[in-house]
C-alpha cells in the first residue's frame, strides 16, 4: 500500500488504487461505517484527506491479519474515543489470537482426515471409494 503523504485530498478512486483495493472495497467500508463519511467537493466528490487514507490502511492491515468487521469495528471504536489503554487492545487481540490458533488447530485436524481419506483410496476405476464412504458416514 502506498499512501501519500501530503494533505491534499483526493478522490475514492484514487484512494482505492493507493490501498491497493477495489473502488468497491472502499464504497462497502463507507457503508457500514468502518470508514467515517469523507468531505465532498462543491460539485459533490468525496474528497479523503490523509486522516481517512490511514484508517483506510488501519482497515486493511486489520483484514490481512484477519481481524473481523467486528473486530475492527472495536478497534476503531477504540481509537476513536481517543481514551483506549493498551490493555484494551490488548485484550481484543489477545481474543482474535485465540481464535486464530482454533481455527489453525481446526484446520490440522482437517489436514488429518483428509490425508488418511486420501491414503486410504486407491484411485483406481473401482466404484468403491474411501472418501465417498468417509463422507456418508454417520
Amino acid at each position: 500500500m502506498s499512501f501519500a503523504t501530503t494533505d491534499a485530498p483526493i478522490k475514492r478512486g484514487k484512494l482505492a488504487k493507493r490501498a491497493g483495493c477495489h473502488l468497491e472495497t472502499v464504497r462497502y467500508y463507507e457503508q457500514i461505517g468502518l470508514l467515517l463519511p469523507p468531505e465532498r467537493s462543491q460539485g459533490g466528490h468525496r474528497l479523503y484527506k490523509i486522516d481517512d487514507q490511514r484508517r483506510l490502511r488501519f482497515i486493511m492491515r486489520g483484514r490481512e491479519l484477519g481481524f473481523s468487521i467486528d473486530e475492527l469495528r472495536s478497534l476503531l471504536s477504540l481509537v476513536d474515543s481517543k481514551a483506549y489503554t493498551c490493555g484494551e487492545v490488548h485484550d481484543l487481540s489477545v481474543d482474535h489470537l485465540t481464535s486464530v490458533q482454533q481455527k489453525i488447530a481446526d484446520l490440522k485436524r482437517l489436514e488429518k482426515t483428509l490425508s488418511r481419506i486420501s491414503d486410504e483410496c486407491s484411485g483406481g476405476a473401482v466404484p468403491e471409494c474411501p472418501v465417498i464412504d468417509a463422507l456418508w458416514a454417520d
